[in-house]
């Protein structure tokens, strides 16, 4: 019977323990000391043997600068049967707080002496010396431990800390040996030199790097080196260089052509287009199927998409055309007639001829997922043609077709955008209420973006006049009708000034200026922004945009450095945050950290 009481008491006790611990562990966190020590204080004596709660005490009672108390109390548990040495780094810590540097030095001594006698000390010692940046200390506990114990693996924590005392090529080295041994330290060791590596090929990380490499392939021919070389020269944007690496990794196993697929399409997304075409015909000789070839195709006529002019349309029609008469009108090559009848409707100026090639594709033996491919392309060219009703029902069935994919939260998105088009403000509001909480980020972002706008520009004007206005606008830029746009929101700011649509329009005709390489304007309306709306939720975007245009088209770097510093101090929770300053490094000539 005593002894279910006593297991009654303790269950009901340690709810009780477990609430003041968080709270103890909030207060320290808040830097409410007193609170933190006096609640800690109780925990520790009701549990002698939890260390942790042990060093918050001396840690309270340092941030209280009360250093003879915490000396005291390491001194007694260091006196005691059973000693943990890691605490010697704490008691040497506490000297260092009082400026005492000869005592805590005699005290790091005893810490790492303790691991030379037994290594079995090392990894709690060397953690203690790394929460107080000791790092050459943690190195010598480390490296010691090693040694005298082959069974010691220390390399993940001795690769990091190198890397914080800038020793690059112990780092480098450290971490090759690493994913020599264990392929899954590929991706670790990748995020960790991207903390070094930067754009800048002379860059010092980036050069000892590629030495460590090219020193370890010569001497040891192995596809990781060539992995990692390719992973360099991408970083650097040298695509040329990168594919070397990845032609000798496919040489070797004839297979896969996946890492040249994948570096194709980088050097793609980097407009990299000379390149990418040397790339993409590489792909294509080597396909080892026609529907790898096909892909092949397909990128090498994205290439000469982006790289067109008006005059190259009919050459690139016809090339179409003879590819999908190589490899058929089906649903094989469904991937292929999309982007054609893309090509066709958006920008050579053949929608009807688009549609009825869509609505025949639309009968061929396509997946579920394939037909709302098709049914999304054909909504897409019918919003572009303004057959609004047209386009909403199509819309609609890809929901139904495809209910619990991504793709009927992007249709309904579209939904959305389309009544807004329309001016059907209400409906489109009720579509984006809807996609706040799609689960994709980019989804919801878009909706949340579109939603805010509709909303802030209706309190003001119960008419949303201006807002119509906008949205004619918006729709003239999705039909590539650059000079109306940007005349329609000329019309905005000249009769609408001073209202909350206006900071919007400056925004779209600076990016819309931008399409037309009118970067002039586009610097003097993100200036304006900046000068009139600098509180506003889209101060950032037009900070961030003004820097690119300095850094990349107006030959102004030292600008866009100081543009990119004041997103960094001004904008923290910007989406442009990481970015700006990765740029802002690179034009002062850091490494990225």
């Amino acid at each position: 019977m005593r002894i279910i009481v006593l297991l009654l008491l303790l269950a009901l006790a340690t709810p009780c323990v477990g609430q003041n611990e968080l709270l103890a562990k909030n207060y320290f966190d808040r830097g409410e000391y007193d609170k933190a020590l006096s609640l800690y204080d109780k925990l520790y004596s009701k549990n002698p043997g939890r260390l942790d709660f042990f060093l918050y005490i001396i840690q309270s009672n340092q941030q209280l600068e009360k250093f003879s108390v915490a000396e005291e109390m390491l001194i007694e548990k260091l006196s005691g049967r059973r000693i943990i040495p890691q605490l010697y780094v704490e008691l040497g810590y506490n000297y260092s707080l009082q400026d005492k540097d000869s005592l805590s030095q005699v005290n790091y001594r005893k810490a790492i002496e303790y691991t030379l006698e037994n290594p079995v000390y090392a990894y709690s010692i060397g953690k203690s010396f790394e929460e107080y940046s000791l790092l050459d200390e943690a190195v010598e506990v480390y490296e010691s431990a090693m040694d005298r114990d082959p069974n010691k693996d220390y390399n993940v924590q001795l690769a990091r800390i190198y890397g914080e005392l800038g020793k690059l090529e112990e780092m480098f080295d450290t971490y090759l040996n690493l994913m020599q041994s264990n392929p899954a330290y590929r991706s670790i060791a990748k995020r960790n030199f991207s903390q070094y590596v930067t754009e800048d090929p002379i860059n010092e990380a980036n050069v000892i790097l590629r030495k460590t490499l090219l020193k370890k392939s010569q001497s040891n021919p192995n596809t990781l080196y060539n992995e990692l070389l390719s992973w360099l020269f991408i970083q650097q944007k040298d695509f040329k260089k990168a594919f070397t690496q990845e032609k000798a990794i496919y040489r070797r196993d004839q297979r896969d052509l996946t890492g040249i697929v994948d570096l194709a399409l980088i050097a793609m997304g980097e407009k990299d287009y000379e390149s990418a075409r040397e790339i993409v015909d590489f792909i294509i000789e080597n396909a080892p199927t026609m529907q790898a070839a096909m892909q092949g195709q397909q990128y090498r006529m994205k290439i000469m998409l982006d790289t067109a002019q008006l005059k190259d349309y009919p050459r690139i029609e016809t090339e179409f055309e003879k590819l999908l008469e190589s490899f058929g009108k089906n649903g094989n090559s469904y991937g292929l007639q999309l982007d054609y009848n893309h090509f066709l409707a958006f920008q050579a100026g053949k929608k009807e001829k688009a549609i009825a090639n869509l609505k025949i594709l639309a009968n061929e033996e396509l997946s579920i997922y394939q037909q709302a491919r098709v049914k999304m392309e054909l909504a897409d060219i019918l919003v572009f043609d303004e057959k609004f009703n047209q386009a909403l029902i199509y819309y609609s069935q890809i929901q139904k077709k495809v209910k619990n994919d991504v793709l009927a939260q992007e249709a309904r998105f579209k939904v959305a955008k389309t009544s807004y088009y329309k001016g059907d403000f209400q409906w489109a509001q009720v579509q984006l209420d809807v996609l706040k909480k799609s689960s994709s980020q980019l989804i919801s972002n878009d909706a949340m973006e579109l939603s805010l706008m509709i909303r802030d520009n209706s309190l003001e004007d119960s008419t949303q006049t201006a807002l119509k206005k906008f949205a004619r606008a918006d729709l003239l830029a999705l039909q590539n009708r650059f000079p109306e746009a940007i005349a329609a929101l000329d019309e905005i700011l000249l009769n609408h000034k001073g209202e909350k649509i206006e900071d919007e329009a400056l925004l779209k005709q600076g990016k819309l200026f931008e399409s037309t390489l009118q970067f002039e304007k586009a610097e003097a309306n993100y200036q304006k922004i900046i000068e009139f709306y600098k509180e506003d939720i889209l101060a950032d975007d037009a900070f961030f945009r003004l820097a690119k245009l300095y850094e990349t088209q107006l030959g102004a770097p030292e600008k866009a450095k100081d543009l990119y510093e004041q997103i960094i101090y001004d904008f923290a929770d910007s989406i442009y945050f990481v970015e700006a300053r990765k740029r802002f490094r690179m034009l002062r000539g850091d490494a990225i950290e």
